[in-house]
């Protein structure tokens, strides 16, 4: 495959947007960042993990869980030190300074983000590659990835990568599985994330309208 991305300079931001910081390689914070759902820099954990719980579309105790998992992430994205983790509890995470962080795999990930925020065409391609065809719930077939052709995906990453730490595994799953959770079509083993919503997420900083629906107004549309 051919490198082919699509350049978008750092600080450029699409009509209606707000600008993301290369430093956020999250392509679901770049998108909350972007559309105005929370800022790009110090976020309180407790909106964080809010967001994230909304999205996922969970209610009562399965939400809680999903907010808890979320607070845990995010409490170390910025560092490990007990300065750190003790400063991002109690003011926040710093969205745009999540880069070279301990979740930074330094290219043991999709590399459809790149570090100077360029997305890479043919790293969605290759996404797409370990997809199949997934029945969409509201009709029509499209290329998805169950949870099985993701952990397919991710050991895959790991395998190309000859700087893998140990704990890339662990990291692992608190994204692409995540993503699953949340944007995912379908019930069961039969969820899938659709890869065309990955691309709109990733070029366009997107999120579908079935996940922005169960979200409040985001600042964008206050003004």
């Amino acid at each position: 495959m051919s490198d082919h991305h699509i350049a978008t300079a750092p600080g450029a931001a699409p009509a209606g947007q707000f600008p993301v910081s290369p430093n956020n390689p999250c392509p679901f914070l770049r998108a909350l960042v972007a559309n105005g759902y929370v800022g790009g820099q110090v976020v309180p954990l407790s909106q964080l993990s809010e967001m994230i719980g909304l999205a996922s579309g969970e209610t009562g105790s399965a939400q809680k869980e999903v907010r808890r998992k979320a607070w845990m992430v995010a409490v170390i994205a910025n560092g490990l030190g007990p300065l750190r983790v003790f400063k991002s509890a109690t003011s926040g995470a710093v969205l745009d300074e999540l880069r070279n962080g301990p979740l930074d795999k330094h290219g043991g990930g999709s590399r459809i983000l790149d570090a100077e925020a360029n997305v890479h065409e043919d790293q969605i391609e290759r996404l797409a590659s370990f997809g199949k065809d997934c029945k969409d719930p509201a009709g029509g077939i499209e290329i998805g990835l169950t949870a099985k052709e993701i952990e397919a995906f991710m050991a895959d990453n790991i395998k190309r990568d000859d700087a893998a730490r140990w704990y890339f595994p662990i990291l692992m799953k608190g994204e692409w599985p995540v993503l699953l959770k949340i944007l995912g079509k379908g019930e069961g083993e039969a969820r899938y994330l659709s890869v065309a919503e990955v691309r709109t997420l990733f070029v366009e900083k997107r999120l579908p309208e079935r996940i922005t629906a169960r979200l409040p107004k985001p600042a964008a549309a206050k003004m």
